[in-house]
């Protein structure tokens, strides 16, 4: 099945958009920005210039993707989420004389969410942070550093208070161990070890 683009998105020359994937009403991809299959880009989407976004993501209303960020495969970005990629940002130079150029610099920040995770709803990412696989982000939080893998991160600036599976359901213990220890997702079984640093590994059978 090919790609379905609403008759009101803008879709810039150079674009890649894999099949089965869907760009909704008064989205805007920009030039070389790549979309895998099995994706879901909502109304009103900002997709910046040369952004990467892998298969089965979905990109609810809203979302703003800045250039420098990359989605892996089966993300979830919620309604309004915003991504950020510059340091050091101002409108105009030094003197204010010259409007700044929008074009990446040295400045620019790269940001990769890795796959499996979640950002909830009028989240806002920092620039130059790693969003770890099946992490959750809560809704309206602000990362200003990059988030452990399965951790479930909340609050301005995002703390970790918990763990969650790949399912989404939270895992116990709650918050980060002292001492290392074992779990099961009570919502689906899979098992899971936390070390004492709050490191996750998932634990597979046989």
């Amino acid at each position: 099945m090919k790609q379905r683009v609403h008759p009101s998105a803008i879709v810039e020359a150079g674009v890649i958009i894999g099949e089965d994937t869907s760009v909704w009403d008064n989205a805007h991809v920009r030039a070389g920005a790549r979309i895998g299959s099995g994706c879901i880009v909502g109304d009103k989407a900002y997709i910046g210039p040369g952004v990467v976004v892998g298969d089965l993501v979905k990109l609810n209303t809203s979302v703003y993707l800045c250039t420098g960020v990359t989605i892996e495969r089966g993300v979830m970005v919620s309604a309004h989420v915003v991504f950020t990629n510059d340091m050091y940002p101002r409108a105009a130079d030094p003197d204010l004389a010259h409007l700044r150029s929008s074009e990446p610099n040295d400045d620019t920040r790269t940001t990769v969410v890795r796959e499996g995770s979640t950002i909830g709803a009028a989240a806002v990412i920092g620039p130059g942070v790693e969003i770890g696989r099946f992490s959750m982000i809560g809704m309206g939080s602000v990362v200003t550093k990059s988030v452990a893998p399965f951790h479930l991160v909340v609050g301005n600036p995002a703390q970790t208070i918990g763990f969650v599976c790949r399912c989404g359901h939270r895992l116990r213990p709650d918050g980060s161990p002292t001492t290392s220890s074992h779990t099961a997702c009570s919502a689906c079984g899979r098992a899971f070890a936390i070390g004492g640093g709050g490191e996750v590994a998932e634990m597979l059978e046989g």
